[in-house]
């Protein structure tokens, strides 16, 4: 007798019937010795029988078979539609069901285990991200008399605030998207008229551009002129902040900085550009400041040059749409008037010239989705029309039309949903083309409803508010912080 049959005869006569119960379908291999660190059991060498369960169950009578369809998909999405289904009592007691095989192509934007296995009926393989949806047309449309068709003015803008400033002839109005209450800033008379209109990062302070060469700085919630600088001698027909700092781009070719603290007119003179300055933005950072011009260059400064740092002149016709990239550090585009059409990238940082898109017409303006790797373009001459693109594919999400004339306005709410076009035809269009930074995969219901009413998903500003103890302030300011801006009726009600 063995050493081990000694050592078992010593053991229980319970443990005995456990070590039989194991190794009664194990067959020691003569040839060679099994190491393993773990137990791994095998289904055809399992004796079912000894616990009472079915290695083939059959359905209850009178239940519909509906685990025997499910069971036959998952056999042909894991072993493929041509294993055939051996019964498992069959199978080699030997055989590794896990086994490493080749892996199959799948699409990369599909999550599905079974692949892309056409003959698999029932299962679908199209992706699980369901594509975006853009509604194709504005929801609401407001009338805009005597908004000028000039491509080299900027004559809109979206406060933080959620209020709109349009320049309108000689007068500039203000439009509160929460209340839909418009307001008339100011008059410049007859012999001036607006050629720009710039809100602050912050706060309520407007700046206004003239024809005059001026720059106005009003305070909005007082409507009140602050100050008026000088400096230009042609119209000013492009304004840019950075904090505190105001840049000014005119027909004169130079651009001016302000210091709106400081008690002169201007700081520094940027001079670079041969022809009128129409195009200004700072970076998101407020260290570059990019310019562009009707002498078809587009400039890099930074904060303390006064000759441009970067110059790119690959552009045809001249550059009025510029925006800097919210995602990614130095990531500028830029794009060309009608001999141009083109939209261009640019890397800043390593000053590369990065991809080039023919857009078919007059670029007029282009502005990021901060939510998401998005942006969009309005074009003039000849289609009008306003395309919502993907990045960095430049795939087309959307192309939407119904101006008439040459979209040369765009700016874009303070939520990042929703923009606002302007063109000759003298209206201004309210669009959804973003989702919401909350939710990117829903479509943003900003208006959705109706035309007549106005919600914006936006953190509002608490400049008025009327509650009946501090408690409930502080009640509403919490549920407002916790929805993350997100409001299907303001929490707060303004006392204009």
């Amino acid at each position: 007798m063995s050493d081990s049959s000694l050592h078992l005869e010593n053991l229980p006569s319970r443990t005995m019937h456990i070590n039989r119960m194991i190794n009664s379908n194990y067959n020691h291999s003569p040839s060679r010795t099994i190491y393993s660190d773990r137990f791994i059991p095998s289904r055809s060498g399992s004796n079912f029988a000894l616990f009472d369960i079915s290695n083939s169950p059959t359905p209850a009578e009178g239940k519909e078979d509906g685990s025997g369809t499910y069971n036959s998909l998952l056999h042909a999405a894991l072993f493929g539609p041509d294993t055939p289904d051996k019964d498992s009592s069959s199978l080699p007691a030997c055989r590794n069901i896990f086994r490493y095989k080749t892996e199959t192509k799948r699409s990369l934007h599909s999550l599905s285990p079974f692949g892309l296995d056409e003959s698999v009926p029932g299962i679908s393989h199209s992706p699980v991200k369901a594509p975006k949806k853009v509604p194709r047309s504005p929801y609401k449309v407001l009338d805009a008399p005597a908004l000028q068709d000039d491509f080299y003015l900027n004559l809109v803008d979206w406060s933080s605030n959620n209020v709109l400033a349009v320049g309108l002839g000689n007068c500039v109005y203000l439009w509160n998207a929460c209340s839909s209450k418009v307001t008339k800033l100011c008059d410049l008379g007859i012999d001036d008229s607006v050629c720009s209109v710039g809100w602050a990062q912050r706060g309520t302070h407007l700046a206004v551009g003239t024809s005059n060469g001026e720059v106005q700085i009003w305070d909005a919630s007082r409507c009140r002129r602050i100050r008026t600088m000088e400096g230009h001698q042609l119209r000013v027909g492009t304004l840019a902040w950075s904090s505190s700092l105001l840049s000014s781009g005119s027909r004169d070719k130079s651009i001016l900085q302000r210091d709106i603290r400081a008690q002169d007119d201007f700081s520094s003179q940027l001079s670079g550009h041969k022809s009128e300055v129409c195009g200004l933005k700072w970076s998101y950072d407020n260290r570059e400041l990019a310019s562009g011009g009707n002498d078809n260059k587009l400039f890099v400064w930074n904060q303390h040059s006064t000759q441009p740092v970067l110059k790119y002149c690959e552009h045809t016709a001249a550059v009025k749409a510029i925006a800097w990239s919210p995602h990614l550090h130095g990531l500028l585009a830029s794009g060309g008037g009608t001999v141009d059409r083109c939209i261009r990238f640019w890397n800043t940082t390593t000053n590369t010239h990065l991809n080039c898109m023919d857009t078919g017409s007059q670029v007029c303006n282009l502005v990021w989705s901060k939510n998401v790797n998005e942006l969009v373009s309005t074009h003039g001459y000849s289609q009008n029309q306003i395309i919502v693109w993907r990045y960095p594919t430049m795939s087309k999400l959307a192309t939407l039309t119904g101006h008439t004339y040459r979209v040369l306005y765009l700016a874009i709410s303070p939520d990042g949903q929703t923009i606002v076009t302007g063109a000759g035809d003298e209206t201004l269009r309210f669009w959804n083309v973003f989702p919401s930074p909350k939710s990117q995969n829903t479509d943003s219901e900003i208006g959705a409803s109706s035309f007549g009413r106005t919600i914006i998903r936006s953190a509002v500003s608490i400049n008025k508010v009327e509650c009946e103890s501090s408690a409930n302030l502080t009640q509403n300011v919490l549920r407002w912080s916790r929805s993350m801006g997100i409001l299907d009726e303001p929490l707060f009600i303004f006392i204009h």
